[in-house]
């Protein structure tokens, strides 16, 4: 698994190029990587792990049949942002403006801006929508927060969040925002909530996979994995730093409170 560093955004082309000169066996890679390495090989295999929908991002021709040399896991996240807004006011219900957080240069993006507006708009809330594709860039959208004064913070999936987990969460906290993200990682750093697929279970499909292609196996004859394990994690500590009352309806349906 080559892992993608936050500074390597705009070099992914040359990178997966690079992959395919070394005529690795398989290449195996995450949401940002996965259309440069497809535009740079079409004969080694490709599993990806992948959080929005392949076939619409043109990575495969169907989740049955992926056709091609591509195949791999998708998990379940963009379709999931109204949800995640639901449980950020059932946990604070005094929320009125929310900050989103995305990483432009991501596929996870669109599906973020597209679903996150009119999901706010619906339950009245307002959004404040702000990019970042390093880490610096996550410094300067929370110094912003000064004069925009959100009440919370929603963070997009993307692998530079997850990666940024210790940052994110420290600088919540600074703020004193709740927080909720789609990966468990970012609770277990502090974040306030997160709702979404395993990630580590979804990489040991993807390692699966590769275990597979290894052994003969054609992508093409691959279908899709649909990751539809969901979690719900919160950080009851930080609800308790934070001021705030965790309901009981939501410490029952919690896969996992960290104390």
């Amino acid at each position: 698994m080559y892992r993608w560093g936050e500074n390597q955004i705009d070099r992914l082309p040359e990178l997966a190029a690079d992959l395919v000169r070394r005529r690795v066996a398989v290449i195996a890679v995450n949401t940002p990587a996965a259309l440069a390495a497809k535009a740079v090989t079409a004969s080694i295999p490709i599993v990806f792990l992948l959080n929005e929908d392949p076939v619409r991002t043109g990575l495969v021709a169907s989740l049955a049949r992926p056709g091609g040399n591509l195949t791999g896991v998708n998990n379940v996240s963009g379709e999931l942002t109204a949800k995640r807004l639901e449980l950020l006011r059932e946990l604070v219900p005094s929320v009125a403006r929310v900050a989103v957080i995305v990483s432009p240069a991501s596929l996870a993006a669109e599906t973020t801006l597209r679903d996150v507006e009119p999901a706010a708009r619906a339950m009245g809330l307002q959004t404040d929508i702000l990019n970042a594709s390093t880490s610096r860039e996550i410094d300067a959208a929370f110094a912003s927060f000064v004069g925009r004064r959100p009440d919370a913070l929603f963070v997009a999936s993307d692998p530079l969040f997850t990666s940024r987990r210790v940052q994110l969460a420290n600088s919540a906290a600074r703020h004193g925002l709740p927080m909720i993200s789609s990966t468990r990682e970012i609770v277990e750093a502090g974040g306030l909530i997160s709702y979404g697929s395993n990630v580590v279970d979804a990489y040991r499909e993807v390692g699966v996979y590769v275990g597979h292609i290894l052994k003969g196996a054609k992508p093409e004859d691959l279908p899709v994995v649909q990751s539809t394990k969901l979690e719900l994690v919160i950080n009851h500590q930080t609800a308790r730093i934070l001021g705030l009352t965790v309901p009981d309806k939501l410490l029952a349906l919690a896969d996992e409170v960290i104390e």
